[in-house]
């Protein structure tokens, strides 16, 4: 079925029940089930069986339709508002509380949703939470009509619609301070991050009192890793809006970010020591403790975070996500109970989920391991709606764009040889290339820094998209270009001659990264397909890497990520050196040797020594690497074997 005739479709039930006539209604909405749907025009058909249903009287029918549907969007806030409506009729007040709670936790536009809470709220004299709920009624109602039903149209993932009606909205309106916020998260949403930071920078110096500006821009910067930027601003800021909790706690992570660990850890005390009621904080600080390698500290943390909110999924991940910790029988059964209660919301869920896979995991419950990790991957990936074609797509648009002749025929870039990057798969081995060489006295470990990243996507131009615009760059932009990487990155390094990007991500950008930095290193990281597949298939990431939440997503973006590298290779030959884990381990002497030849470096005793390096690691296998060469990551899949068909078979391994 086109588009176009599954709309005519749609509208033709919608016009059936604003008209009344609901028996119609139903058949159409019969016939179009019986169609073969993609995943999000059954989302919207499930939604007009349930309202349907609903009008009809027949609140049971409904319930169903809306549980089928939440299955396929579990974070769908007006599925939950329609739940919820279905509930009260049926006289279940508790379920129908829960379920508004949820519709507002994913869409928080719903002013229906918040009035109903309100009500509950003033029954139950809970006086903070009236408070809470007054305040949003108060704000959403304060905004114009176009941008609520665009703030409506984003929170259920129809971005496009929402883009177009805040456009015109400040067509009408230029500068509209609520416009601009809500077109700058949306830019966030769809990765148009250049774009998402010139708006808020401008909302903040137009609206300096507005706060929600403040704290929108301070977590875009964040998240591109321009951390010495948060703190800048958080010091302006904090001038303005005197402890408000948020700012400081961008600070502080931001503190954390640029290996500031004490001072961040500092502040963060500070902040318990006035309310340890603070989850949030629990488990920022234990992450501050993870990073110096402080394990006891950092367990204890965790263990007060989730002490504190014992819903706490994130709490229960990151103690999971220690790798050394292990649950006991009791603790493992306490999360079973507390992941099946109905008011846990998806995202704690999704943590929790995969704390118990690892749980049974480290238990050899290897069944029931998979089906929480399983559980936990589905709901992250129905939850981000990723599509897998797009990536694939990405990386032939590389392969297109970056010719040996985009290299033979340009001159131009920043001559610097300083950057080393460390690029590939998550979970490849990464962490422990980058601890080896960060252990020569010529190198400085930093982090996954996001700078390519950035730079990547401001030169995206209208005419010619990111990464066809590289031939049309200059030398002297190239230059420039370079130059801005450089000094970006300053913060994050030592006084040692060479510093290392470990962003695998960037991957994808060797081309850039050679247009703009002709001297730097390249490093791919490479790891077994199966071992590499199922380890990210088992991990829950910060932010991204969405293609690790499903066998076939995971399976085919190695292969398209094999068949870019393999590219790079053929038209930049010998810039890119490949360092297999696998051979790392079974021959780290001669291994070490080869990549200090590569990057020009003699050889130090102490990359042999790595364990014994002294410093700030942030990612998953910071505890792996402070440990001496061992081959625990290998074959973790095996027991899980029968489970993995589908992986095998993408790589003839059956």
């Amino acid at each position: 079925m086109t588009t176009q005739d599954f709309q005519q479709q749609i509208n033709s039930i919608k016009r059936a029940v604003q008209g009344s006539q609901l028996s119609q209604a139903t058949a159409l909405v019969a016939q179009l089930k019986a169609q073969s749907l993609v995943a999000g025009q059954r989302v919207e058909v499930l939604y007009l069986a349930a309202v349907i249903a609903r009008l009809s009287g027949n609140h049971q029918a409904a319930i169903a339709e809306l549980n089928e549907l939440l299955g396929l969007r579990p974070d769908h806030g007006r599925a939950y508002q329609e739940l919820a409506y279905n509930y009260q009729a049926s006289g279940k007040a508790q379920e129908a509380a829960s379920a508004f709670f949820r519709a507002t936790h994913y869409n928080p536009a719903l002013v229906a949703s918040w009035k109903q809470l309100l009500a509950i709220y003033q029954q139950h004299n809970d006086t903070a939470a009236q408070q809470l709920a007054s305040q949003q009624i108060e704000y959403l109602q304060s905004l114009p009509p176009q941008i609520l039903g665009a703030y409506d149209l984003m929170y259920e993932k129809q971005l496009g619609a929402a883009e177009q009606v805040c456009r015109q909205f400040l067509q009408q309106n230029k500068h509209h301070s609520e416009a601009m916020l809500l077109l700058a998260e949306l830019g966030i949403q769809l990765k148009v991050y250049h774009d998402a930071e010139f708006l808020l920078e401008s909302c903040v110096e137009l609206y300096p009192d507005n706060l929600r500006a403040v704290i929108s821009y301070l977590s875009l910067l964040a998240k591109l890793g321009k951390h010495q930027k948060v703190v800048s601003i958080s010091d302006k800021q904090l001038a303005r809006f005197s402890n408000n909790l948020q700012i400081l706690m961008a600070k502080a992570n931001a503190l954390l970010g640029l290996n500031q660990t004490d001072e961040a850890i500092e502040m963060f005390d500070a902040l318990l020591a006035t309310d340890a009621d603070r989850p949030a904080v629990w488990l920022a600080l234990g992450h501050a403790y993870k990073t110096t390698g402080e394990t006891d500290k950092a367990t204890h943390a965790y263990q007060q975070a989730a002490h504190y909110h014992p819903q706490f999924g994130d709490a229960y991940w990151s103690l999971a996500n220690m790798k050394s910790y292990r649950f006991d029988e009791q603790s493992l059964n306490d999360m079973v109970q507390t992941e099946q209660q109905a008011s846990m919301n998806i995202e704690d869920k999704i943590h929790l989920c995969f704390a118990i896979g690892k749980g049974f995991e480290d238990a050899k419950q290897y069944a029931v391991s998979f089906d929480y990790y399983s559980k936990g991957n589905q709901l992250k990936l129905n939850s981000v709606q990723y599509d897998i074609r797009r990536a694939e797509q990405a990386m032939e648009a590389q392969m297109k764009a970056c010719q040996a002749d985009l290299f033979s025929s340009k001159s131009g870039g920043f001559p610097s040889p300083d950057p080393i990057f460390i690029v590939g798969m998550p979970r490849a081995g990464s962490t422990l290339l980058e601890q080896i060489l960060a252990s020569h006295s010529d190198i400085d470990g930093t982090m996954e820094l996001h700078n390519i990243l950035s730079l990547a996507s401001s030169v995206s131009g209208q005419k010619k998209p990111y990464p066809f615009c590289l031939a049309d760059l200059s030398h002297e932009q190239c230059y420039q270009l370079g130059k801005q990487y450089i000094e970006q990155t300053r913060y994050y390094r030592g006084t040692a001659s060479f510093f290392i990007d470990k962003m695998p991500n960037n991957f994808m950008h060797v081309g850039f990264i050679k247009r703009i930095l002709p001297n730097a290193k390249i490093i791919d990281a490479r790891r077994d397909p199966i071992d590499c597949c199922f380890s990210n298939f088992k991990q829950l990431f910060g932010e991204g890497q969405e293609f690790s939440y499903g066998l076939d997503e995971v399976a085919r973006y190695y292969k398209a990520y094999e068949k870019l590298m393999t590219h790079w290779d053929s038209v930049l030959p010998g810039d890119v050196l490949r360092v297999q884990h696998e051979d790392v381990l079974d021959d780290l002497n001669g291994q070490v040797k080869r990549m200090l030849d590569y990057l020009g470096v003699p050889f130090e005793q102490a990359c042999l020594d790595f364990h014994q390096t002294q410093r700030l690691i942030k990612t998953p296998s910071a505890e792996q690497v402070r440990q001496p060469i061992n081959r625990q990551g290998q074959g973790r899949w095996q027991p899980y074997q029968e489970q993995l068909t589908p992986l095998l078979a993408h790589f003839n391994r059956l």
